[in-house]
């Protein structure tokens, strides 16, 4: 049974599908097959025609061999049959005509049927094409929902990190907030005790300084009150005998005693000078006078100025990019200072540099050297925000002053050395006491310092905004501004302090006449350039000649006199140089580069 139902079902499903296929296949020959039929039909119809069209011709032929009385019958006959000869020729004509028709529409609807299957072979390409597309756009949409949940996590991950910075940073900020006050209360404790210790300084040295004075008081009246002593090496006047007549020694009344004190009551006692203090807590010095280096320099009346054209010695000064030099007082001592913290002391010695020792202390770059008038102590700016002052004698630190808030680039002594001014690249300039150790003044200048020169009460500083500007100390105001066409990189004055030196970016030299505030002179050369915005040039020690270094490593320098360039010495540098010293002497010259050498020059 289960066979039978088997094959009844698969013979079902035959005769289904070729039903179906008579359906699908019929509609579109059907009207075909209808006209083909009516062909055929005519066709038979025709041939039946000719047949009984061939009958009633023998029929006829035969009654017209048979001679008889039907001859109208015949006749109508023949009528008849010529009617309907020419009305199935006309139809047999209108059949062809129809037969084309058909045979052009079966051509037109098989190549429509070709068109149409050639349309189904695109389509169908294309439906697989884009079924590929579909396919390649759900992975990458699947890949995309991927990568978007992974981003939605790691967003997660960061907004917690980010909330747990932002709970950390406020705890940070508070902790700050608790520390800059802790600091604030700190400093003015410092800042009280200080005071209070200058205080009771200041008293003891009153009071020591009055004990002193009464002290030498007395010990006047004492000597006054002595007799006395005649002493060949005193300037006492003494009469003779022979002028009084008697050998008794006595005076003439008509000729008055005169004197004048003797060496032993000239001299102040040693006491007098141990309360006369300098700025460091060591006996102050005097400008020229009490300094051996100083002492040759305040014998001579004129300098001798050598204009340099020879590298006596080229040395490796630092480990790294030289920034400053300058020589002492006495020339005999020359300081260096770079980025590799350290400031380095050279004697030059038979017209080479030898090293003497190092200043250390400083935590960054040295930007800018200067010794006090006397020799003895050296300050120096540097990029941790500081200027420190070390005693050349011991090379040992003495002072560290803090306050500024970015690099300090140039720092300097006042003429009493009691006092420093010092220029940062948080646009402010600031007046150190250093007998207090503390900071009197600030002045906000609006732009970056990059170098300062100081006179009795003025200071005058280069800034980045391209001016050069006058500020009168005691009153904590500009008293002039001058802009130049580039950014100001050094300054420097001549010994009468009459001029200012400048030097900036726009590959300028120029001299400024301080009485009349105008640009006096202008030196430029072809080569000439200026290295970077703290490059310094330097007067010679008797104002009459300029150098300066270029960013090519060569050495210009020009006539004051003159106005024109003197001499160019490219022979030392391999790199730009960054300072230039002139020793007071004028003997010597020292430029520092980028790299790390120093050429020491001369005539010689």
């Amino acid at each position: 049974m289960a066979g039978r139902r088997e094959e009844c079902l698969w013979k079902k499903h035959i005769a289904e599908q070729l039903k179906l296929r008579d359906r699908v296949q019929r509609q579109a020959f059907e009207e075909i097959i209808h006209q083909y039929n009516r062909l055929l039909e005519k066709s038979d119809l025709q041939a039946v025609l000719s047949e009984r069209l061939q009958t009633d011709k023998y029929d006829q032929s035969r009654h017209d061999l048979s001679p008889g009385s039907d001859a109208s019958r015949n006749d109508a006959l023949s009528q008849e049959m010529a009617q309907m000869r020419i009305k199935h020729q006309e139809e047999l004509t209108e059949l062809h005509k129809k037969r084309g028709e058909l045979a052009q529409n079966v051509i037109e609807l098989n190549n429509q049927i070709q068109l149409k299957d050639k349309e189904i072979q695109s389509n169908e390409a294309k439906m697989l094409e884009y079924q590929q597309q579909i396919s390649g756009l759900e992975g990458e949409c699947r890949e995309l929902r991927s990568q978007l949940q992974d981003l939605e996590r790691a967003n997660q991950t960061l907004k917690d990190e980010y909330d747990a910075l932002q709970i950390t940073f406020s705890a940070l900020e508070e902790k700050l907030r608790r520390t800059t006050e802790d600091n604030q209360e700190l400093v003015s404790r410092w800042m009280a005790e200080k005071a209070q210790e200058a205080n009771r300084l200041n008293a003891e040295n009153e009071k020591d300084c009055r004990r002193r004075q009464a002290k030498l008081q007395k010990e006047l009246a004492d000597a006054a009150k002595e007799p006395l002593p005649i002493d060949p090496d005193d300037d006492i006047e003494v009469l003779s005998e022979e002028a009084g007549g008697k050998g008794t020694g006595e005076a003439s009344p008509n000729r008055p005693l005169s004197r004048t004190p003797s060496k032993r009551i000239s001299q102040p006692p040693p006491g007098l000078l141990d309360s006369i203090h300098n700025m460091f807590g060591r006996r102050s010095l005097n400008s020229y006078g009490s300094s051996p280096e100083n002492a040759e320099m305040a014998s001579g009346s004129s300098v001798d100025v050598r204009v340099p054209s020879t590298a006596l010695h080229i040395f490796d000064a630092h480990d790294g990019e030289v920034n400053a030099v300058r020589f002492s007082p006495g020339s005999r001592l020359l300081a260096t200072g770079g980025m590799d913290r350290r400031v380095k002391l050279w004697e030059v010695v038979s017209g080479r540099c030898e090293q003497k020792g190092a200043l250390t202390g400083s935590n960054a770059g040295i930007t800018s050297i200067e010794f006090d008038s006397a020799g003895s102590y050296l300050l120096a700016a540097s990029n941790d925000f500081a200027s420190r002052i070390w005693t050349v004698d011991d090379f040992r630190l003495r002072h560290t002053l803090t306050g500024h808030s970015g690099k300090v680039l140039a720092a300097r002594f006042l003429l009493d050395n009691a006092r420093i001014v010092s220029g940062s690249y948080d646009r402010t300039l600031k007046l150190w006491d250093l007998r207090s150790k503390v900071c009197m003044k600030t002045v906000f200048a609006g732009s970056s310092c990059n170098d300062i020169v100081c006179t009795e009460q003025c200071v005058m500083s280069g800034h980045f905004d391209k001016k050069v500007r006058f500020w009168d100390i005691r009153a904590e105001s500009i008293v002039r501004e001058l802009e130049l066409l580039g950014r100001v990189t050094s300054l420097d004055l001549n010994p009468d302090r009459t001029e200012l030196l400048t030097c900036s970016r726009d590959d300028l030299v120029k001299i400024i006449d301080l009485r009349t505030n105008a640009v006096r002179q202008t030196f430029t050369a072809q080569g000439f350039k200026c290295g970077s915005d703290w490059t310094r040039v330097t007067f010679s020690p008797d104002g009459s000649y300029v150098a300066a270094g270029s960013a090519e490593g060569t050495l210009f320098v020009w006539n004051v006199l003159t106005g024109k360039l003197d001499r160019t010495l490219d022979k030392g540098h391999s790199s730009a140089v960054n300072s230039v010293s002139w020793s007071p002497s004028g003997t010597f010259v020292v430029s520092v580069e980028k790299g790390s050498k120093a050429v020491l020059w001369s005539d010689m």
